[in-house]
């Protein structure tokens, strides 16, 4: 089979030889700190390489905490009628078709934006975004936090207050703290709302979702649309909320710099983002297709 893309060799960086052959049906790919390099950009042979796993009858979708118009607007045509695991799976599309969808009660999302407010009396540096299924808002409005919601937001819409607009859609209420979340602002808003699901999603990320929701749940619902096993997906993650789709694939790959808990999971070690490291395992996945 002809690989788009000739990178260095990659058996040197697993952790266990891979199978002599696969049964490669469905990739599932993390974003920031995965599949997007160093600076947060798409790397140079994505599309030839989705063009190759198309051709060989493999779907690809990502899976994000990323909003799905920003998954889009990033990822650009090569996505358009792909499967797209959208705000750490509490959407999942295809085209225009909404295959699962979790949402918030309104008493949570009140609770979850009350306790960000807070968090800031208290002199933390934080501000919530409600990301909702077609926008997200936000009412923090200085240029800093506006720089980190633009960066993971397309659609997004600054408001005076947040209380103020319906909170019956609400996917999650996502934290950015200027400090390390994991020093304690994840710990707060656990704390505050105990009936929903607190996700550690990055460094000065926490998303607050409905407590079924995650990557894994949406990953298995699109599995069974597709009828896709889990020895048949391979899927690439580097944080703690990508955890759960470890347990819906048998070629699970941990990347190089990935959290020590990825790495507790993962059957495999794939180089890093910043190497390339998604494309370069499909790449030697595709040599090794039926």
């Amino acid at each position: 089979m002809m690989v788009p893309v000739r990178h260095a060799p990659l058996e040197p960086e697993l952790t266990e030889p891979l199978p002599a052959q696969v049964d490669l049906r469905l990739v599932v790919s993390d974003m920031d700190g995965t599949l997007l390099d160093g600076e947060g950009r798409v790397p140079a042979g994505f599309a030839p390489m989705i063009s190759a796993l198309r051709a060989a009858g493999i779907v690809f979708a990502p899976a994000s905490g990323r909003q799905l118009a920003n998954l889009r607007a990033v990822l650009g045509p090569e996505v358009d009628d792909a499967p797209i695991i959208a705000e750490n799976g509490t959407l999942v599309v295809q085209g225009q078709e909404e295959i699962h969808i979790d949402t918030l009660s309104s008493a949570q999302a009140a609770a979850a934006v009350t306790t960000v407010r807070d968090l800031r009396l208290d002199g933390h540096d934080v501000g919530a975004v409600l990301a909702c299924s077609r926008c997200a808002y936000i009412e923090r409005q200085d240029p800093a936090f506006l720089e980190q919601a633009d960066r993971y937001y397309e659609a997004l819409e600054v408001v005076d207050d947040l209380m103020e607009r319906p909170l019956d859609d609400v996917l999650k209420v996502a934290t950015f703290d200027f400090d390390d979340v994991e020093n304690g602002s994840s710990q707060a808003l656990a704390a505050a709302v105990p009936d929903a699901q607190t996700v550690v999603s990055g460094k000065h990320w926490t998303d607050l979702m409905p407590m079924a929701a995650s990557k894994g749940r949406a990953l298995a619902a699109l599995q069974r649309r597709l009828g896709i096993t889990p020895a048949q997906t391979a899927v690439f993650g580097d944080y703690l909320n990508d955890l759960d789709l470890f347990e819906h694939s048998e070629l699970s790959f941990a990347m190089r710099n990935a959290h020590p808990g990825i790495h507790a999971v993962a059957a495999y070690t794939a180089p890093a983002n910043t190497e390339d490291g998604v494309l370069r395992t499909l790449a030697e996945l595709l040599s090794r297709m039926d």
